[in-house]
């Protein structure tokens, strides 16, 4: 038997299920949210598949480059399924709840891919770091088995290093209220229901988040300052304009992506306000991933002249 919040009767009271406050109780309201979600989601979706079968299909994009960005699409198209979907069915009913296991699953898969983005981030900037400042060796030293290691390697810390987190913020005891007034089961609103002192956990917090973080966004800093010094050498204009414009995608991506997640989880608790932190989850959960693809496609003439080549393929069938 357990009572209306989730809990169960007696002296130890434990939260089974938690329920979603999110942006609005009004029905009305939370259709158009539904609605919008699902064109973002569509659109994310698309863009995604677009550029992993791209990538895929067209020979001329095999390279370490396009190699990550394969990847990072699948990544990303995995990011907005963990958060959209029951997004749009908490919209659409009136229980909004999720179980106490699926929050824990749901913090771990968002963290764990949000993870993996960093690192994986990073490896991009290195790989146009050794395409720009080590032209001659770069066939040697990012040959494809290479590459394979970095993105496992990237997976791995990304399934690894949220664990320990997720595993100790759900070890705590949660005897009630179970109302998470967020839209997805995110550290801070989560481990505020957490019963007792959190101080200590909030360290080992943001310790870990920092950790996850500083050392790959130092990795494509150290990356950037040593293009930007073999760029500035270059005496050739047209050499120049190339190098900055495979590095100009790249490099936006990791401010939409780096800047909203350090603003998000690097900050203090006394910082956080829940208005202001469902805007900026909104930002690097949906947003970003939803642009990644058209930041890509619009700013990549490789990738327009593949696009271009695979509508041709898709026609000649019927050509005469």
């Amino acid at each position: 038997m357990y009572f209306a919040n989730g809990t169960a009767p007696g002296n130890q009271s434990w939260v089974t299920h938690f329920v979603f406050l999110g942006f609005s109780q009004d029905p009305a309201t939370r259709a158009m949210l539904c609605v919008a979600l699902s064109c973002i989601y569509t659109l994310s979706l698309m863009g995604n598949s677009i550029i992993i079968l791209l990538t895929a299909l067209d020979s001329t994009l095999h390279t370490p480059m396009y190699f990550f960005l394969w990847h990072l699409s699948v990544l990303e198209g995995c990011y907005i399924s963990v958060t959209i979907p029951k997004m749009m069915a908490n919209f659409l009913s009136e229980e909004r709840t999720i179980s106490f296991i699926g929050c824990a699953l749901q913090m771990h898969f968002i963290l764990s891919l949000g993870t993996a983005e960093c690192y994986l981030l990073a490896a991009m900037a290195y790989d146009r770091y050794r395409a720009i400042c080590s032209p001659l060796h770069y066939p040697v030293i990012m040959n494809p088995t290479a590459c394979a290691r970095m993105a496992a390697a990237c997976w791995l810390c990304g399934v690894l290093m949220p664990m320990g987190k997720v595993i100790w913020i759900f070890s705590m005891p949660y005897c009630g209220p179970n109302e998470i007034n967020h839209f997805f089961c995110d550290i801070h609103p989560v481990l505020r229901l957490a019963c007792g002192d959190t101080s200590q956990s909030e360290v080992f917090i943001v310790l870990i988040s920092f950790i996850i973080t500083v050392f790959p966004f130092l990795t494509v800093l150290v990356s950037y300052a040593c293009i930007l010094s073999t760029v500035l050498k270059t005496t050739s204009s047209q050499g120049r304009h190339k190098a900055f414009s495979t590095c100009s995608s790249h490099l936006t991506v990791v401010v939409l992506f780096y800047g909203s997640a350090c603003a998000m989880y690097l900050r203090p608790k006394s910082s956080h306000v829940a208005d202001i932190d469902r805007v900026m989850a909104l930002f690097y959960t949906i947003v970003t991933p939803t642009l990644n693809p058209i930041i890509y496609s619009l700013r990549n003439q490789e990738v327009k002249a593949a696009l271009r080549r695979l509508r041709g393929r898709k026609r000649l069938p019927g050509t005469i």
